[in-house]
């Protein structure tokens, strides 16, 4: 279960270049184990509904919203927007904050940014807890945007095609981009829609309207196909394979992994070779589950993984 809702206790708006101010609020126990919200997308944003999963009393909830994403400016700017800004910017807030080492939770693209950061920063990183894991390897990205996923939900692939012309469509990835970076406003929201609305069609194990309803809201909408376009065209701006290759440097830090078994966004194969590379964390499997952070199974899971943390810090 959830713990109740709540609100932040202080709110800033943090500029972390001359271009991006972030959105960052604080809730919890000031004196509380640290923990920071990554968000997934690219181009999503936090939620009311994300400071449910940490024990108020015990923890002390960082959330933000990443560059060009929900209340940061400018939104959708994919102007010094890449993974290693991202980077930059967990350890512009650590400081700001003046924690000394937190706990790291990332779902979807915000486990590819937590484990990007913790192999960055080490030393700054109590543990991480991850759900529905992205690698952002190029077969990742293919599988979900170039067909593969398309076996799966046929319908909303058609729609998801559609802006796109048929002597385009051997290259959906570098196709969407021209249409989210077009001048034309038109142009620009209409392929923006589709991608989102793709991508809200297939997150969950049973059709969810809300959920639909989320990604179609044009905010929203924006940029989440603009941001996921951009990182995915720059391989997220990671090597190949970097994450997997990348998991000595934070073996030894405690961890734990939630995934859907018929996850549709991100095949739970990344979370099984993640977890080939990392003994000590612990995988958890959510059978009744697809991608999205709200099934009842991942959000228990993930409850359960934040209380487990507490008692391994301890």
């Amino acid at each position: 279960m959830l713990f109740p809702a709540i609100q932040p206790s202080r709110t800033w708006r943090f500029p972390v270049s001359d271009r991006h101010t972030l959105y960052i609020e604080e809730c919890g126990n000031p004196a509380g184990v640290p923990i920071v919200f990554l968000h997934g997308g690219p181009g999503g944003a936090c939620e009311p509904g994300h400071r449910r999963f940490f024990d108020p009393e015990a923890y002390r909830i960082i959330l933000f919203d990443q560059r060009g994403c929900g209340k940061s400016k400018p939104h959708a700017s994919l102007e010094e927007n890449t993974t290693w800004d991202l980077v930059a910017d967990l350890e512009k807030i650590r400081a700001f904050l003046e924690i000394d080492r937190w706990v790291v939770f990332g779902g979807s693209w915000g486990s590819t940014l937590a484990l990007a950061y913790a192999q960055a920063q080490p030393d700054a990183v109590l543990g991480l807890i991850l759900r529905g894991v992205f690698l952002a390897r190029r077969q990742d990205v293919h599988w979900f945007f170039e067909g593969e996923a398309a076996r799966v939900f046929p319908e909303a692939w058609q729609h998801f095609i559609e802006p796109i012309a048929a002597d385009e469509r051997d290259d959906l990835i570098g196709a969407y981009y021209r249409r989210l970076t077009s001048d034309n406003e038109i142009v620009r929201m209409g392929a923006a829609k589709a991608w989102s609305i793709w991508e809200g069609s297939a997150v969950t194990l049973l059709p969810d309207r809300s959920v639909v309803d989320h990604f179609s809201d044009p905010h929203v909408a924006l940029s989440i196909a603009r941001l996921e376009c951009h990182y995915f065209k720059h391989d997220c701006f990671l090597r190949p394979d970097q994450l997997l290759e990348d998991m000595d440097r934070i073996e030894h830090l405690p961890g734990f992994i939630v995934h859907g078994r018929y996850d549709m966004v991100c095949p739970i194969d990344q979370a099984l070779l993640l977890k080939q590379r990392w003994e000590g964390a612990s995988l958890r499997v959510v059978d009744d589950a697809g991608h999205a952070v709200t099934e009842p199974g991942i959000s228990q899971a993930l409850v359960d993984c934040c209380n487990e943390m507490l008692d391994i810090l301890a």
